[in-house]
């Protein structure tokens, strides 16, 4: 522990920082998660040549350029599969994956809900800006039905993905939501999930200037975010609103806004966050929650604990090689059903 703690104190966010251009769009939300990651590495006590970027394909997979540290900038949605490969060969070092909604949801999807079903030990960043950025603007997974992009000039005509769904249904241990405009809120998420102990995914709302601008601004928006957003925290009620006078209680068994101080309304009447009960549908519901009846949940929705992957794998791998009476690859060629030719 001490070791780490000088490690933490020795690295700063400069170690981070590349020399080159990095080559985002003036004004992408990316470079404020950029700053941020960089901000939060030092923290984890983690040193620098221990630390791996994975990403896949779009403007989101150019990060490993930008940060100085080791990485792969691989395949279209192989990022999730790649992490896996190093994370497992080498359970000592801090693994990060970069992804966009089109990188991780289309191409990569069936990579994506499996690295989160065995729970793998890596961090996953999912830039979501609700379009293809990087090949000029087609409607992407996330998009909402409707949209009028390149590819879809009379509407889309499909159900939009919600990344936070997906996460549960393939028994995601730590599921959390932020917003590119607020770093405090990123860098105290991107803390947690460092730490969690398994597979933590963060859904990034993201701008992109270009093909999306504004795209979550009913969210982001100064006027109405304290209004329309929620930063959920464990083991405090939930409270919002731009006078912190609003909160949600469950009554009946469904959620309902209310205002304190109205009706008789306490804090106390609010409900709790509990991030850690992975036995609560209270999770999945607020994965959903949105306007214009409840404000979106933010922060940390989900942090359970379960098997990490790499962990029981290499305790197998363990005791095979302890209990095994095959010992080498002559012995295992030779073993089980054997048929000797005599001419």
């Amino acid at each position: 522990m001490s070791e780490e703690k000088n490690i933490s104190h020795l690295i700063t966010k400069k170690d981070f920082t590349v020399d080159g251009t990095v080559k985002w769009c003036a004004g992408c939300g990316a470079h404020a998660v950029l700053s941020s990651v960089k901000n939060v590495l030092p923290e984890t006590g983690v040193k620098k040549e221990d630390v791996v970027f994975v990403s896949g394909i779009g403007c989101s997979s150019r990060f490993p350029y930008y940060i100085n540290t080791y990485g792969f900038h691989s395949l279209h949605g192989r990022a999730s599969a790649i992490a896996s490969g190093v994370k497992v060969a080498n359970p000592n070092l801090s693994v990060w994956v970069v992804t966009g909604d089109g990188d991780s949801l289309a191409i990569g999807g069936n990579h994506f809900i499996h690295i989160l079903r065995r729970n793998i030990n890596v961090n996953i960043l999912l830039f979501n800006n609700k379009i293809y950025g990087l090949t000029k603007g087609q409607y992407s997974p996330t998009t909402p039905k409707g949209s009028v992009t390149k590819t879809s000039p009379d509407g889309t005509i499909e159900n939009a993905f919600q990344p936070g769904e997906l996460a549960m249904g393939a028994q995601g241990t730590f599921f959390a939501r932020v917003v590119d405009s607020d770093p405090k809120m990123m860098k105290d998420v991107f803390v947690q999930a460092a730490l969690h102990k398994g597979t933590s995914l963060v859904e990034i709302l993201l701008n992109c200037v270009i093909f999306a601008n504004e795209v979550h601004k009913d969210i982001t928006g100064k006027e109405v975010r304290n209004d329309h957003q929620i930063y959920l925290k464990h083991g405090e009620p939930m409270i919002f609103g731009k006078e912190g006078n609003k909160g949600i209680r469950m009554i009946n068994n469904q959620f309902e806004v209310v205002t304190i101080g109205e009706n008789g309304i306490t804090v106390d009447d609010l409900m709790i966050h509990n991030a850690k009960d992975g036995n609560d549908d209270t999770h999945y519901r607020l994965v959903r929650m949105g306007l214009p009846e409840f404000p979106v949940a933010m922060g940390v929705i989900r942090a359970t604990d379960s098997t990490v992957y790499e962990s029981m794998m290499h305790e197998q791998v363990t005791h095979a090689e302890e209990t095994s009476k095959i010992t080498t690859v002559d012995q295992l060629l030779r073993s089980g059903n054997v048929f000797e030719i005599n001419e």
